[in-house]
């Protein structure tokens, strides 16, 4: 009886541990899949990571160079408007000119006039409406040659003023945002 529970037990043990065997290399592969899916999922994982990256990155730059694009854009716009609005000015200076010239003509005893009167109106209108645009007279008279400003068409002697002075402006030259539209034209002291 001994050896039979001897020979069930020892026929139980090797039962048991032909069982744990087979489980046990049963699970090793289970592992090594596992592993193995893992494996694949971290490369796909990287992979997005790198698309979304890559997308995010594309995205920035599109959206920087749009936003280029609006400043440029808008940098164009304003320097058509200058341009439009310095054309017009330069149009407008003549009219203006020829005001002051009228004016500067009309005799002492008709500058009481409604006429005289209607036109110092109109140019004082003229004027302030211009310089509200941001045009605005360029000094001249008594001051010392600008070339940027100036534009001298004659020499002329003074004792009065020295060498190199603006002796007297022959047309009113006019800035606009503190570009010149037109030069002053003037007589320089040699």
């Amino acid at each position: 009886m001994e050896e039979e529970m001897k020979k069930e037990v020892s026929e139980e043990t090797v039962e048991e541990t032909v069982e744990a065997t087979e489980n046990a290399e049963a699970a090793e592969p289970s592992e090594e899949k596992k592993d193995k899916k893992k494996a694949k999922a971290d490369k796909k994982t990287d992979a997005l990571k790198e698309k979304i990256e890559e997308l995010e990155d594309r995205t920035k730059r599109q959206m920087a160079e749009f936003e280029n694009f609006r400043k440029r854009t808008e940098k164009e716009k304003a320097q058509m408007f200058d341009m439009g609005a310095k054309n017009v000015i330069e149009k407008i200076l003549p009219i203006v000119d020829n005001f002051e010239r009228g004016i500067n003509t009309l005799p002492e005893d008709q500058k009481d006039t409604p006429f005289a009167d209607g036109m110092i109106k109109i140019y004082k209108q003229l004027t302030t409406e211009l310089e509200n645009l941001g045009v605005k007279p360029i000094e001249a008279k008594g001051t010392e040659f600008n070339p940027d400003f100036h534009n001298a068409v004659m020499q002329v002697e003074s004792d009065e003023l020295e060498s190199g002075m603006v002796a007297d402006e022959l047309l009113k030259g006019y800035t606009y945002h503190d570009t010149v539209v037109r030069h002053s034209m003037v007589s320089v002291v040699q």
